[in-house]
């Protein structure tokens, strides 16, 4: 006596076969099936914007980081952060581009004055590629630094006197 069996329909999602959605990277290709252990079924994948929100908060760790992103930029989110509600952008002055096990970053600073540039930027970079590799598992195979600015002591004061024209 011989059964056939029909084919079971799955609920997958839409995407090319082998491929994370866009904007997602696949970090684990794991495999299907329950002869298979459970730490290796499924795959895990992970946005762009993960490894763009680490690398600006290990960016922003590291003294003599005043801030980030360009000037634009950093006039937009200063207006933001202001808005009540608002939250802070972890992201502005991070750019990532990501593959399948490989992550290239390019940061924007602003650092204080008085602080060795070369210093704060090689300890950025250090502290960006660890926590990267620690938290999302991509191998980060650059940090790309540039400093668009460097905050004097005096620019607060400065704006301050000139803000207040009036009593």
């Amino acid at each position: 006596m011989t059964t056939q069996t029909a084919p079971v329909a799955r609920n997958l999602p839409t995407t090319q076969p082998g491929r994370p959605p866009q904007g997602t990277t696949a970090v684990s290709g794991g495999t299907v099936g329950a002869d298979q252990p459970a730490a290796d079924r499924g795959r895990t994948s992970i946005a762009d914007v993960v490894v763009v929100k680490v690398a600006g908060i290990a960016a922003r760790e590291i003294p003599g980081v005043y801030d980030m992103g360009g000037g634009l930029s950093r006039t937009i989110g200063a207006v933001r952060d202001r808005v009540p509600g608002g939250r802070p952008n972890v992201g502005r002055g991070v750019k990532v581009e990501v593959g399948e096990r490989q992550t290239a970053i390019d940061l924007e600073l602003v650092v204080e004055y008085g602080v060795s540039v070369m210093d704060v930027a090689q300890d950025v970079r250090e502290n960006v590629v660890s926590a990267v590799e620690r938290v999302t598992g991509l191998e980060v195979v650059e940090v790309n630094i540039t400093v668009n600015d460097v905050r004097l002591p005096d620019d607060e004061e400065s704006a301050a006197v000139t803000g207040a024209r009036v009593e």
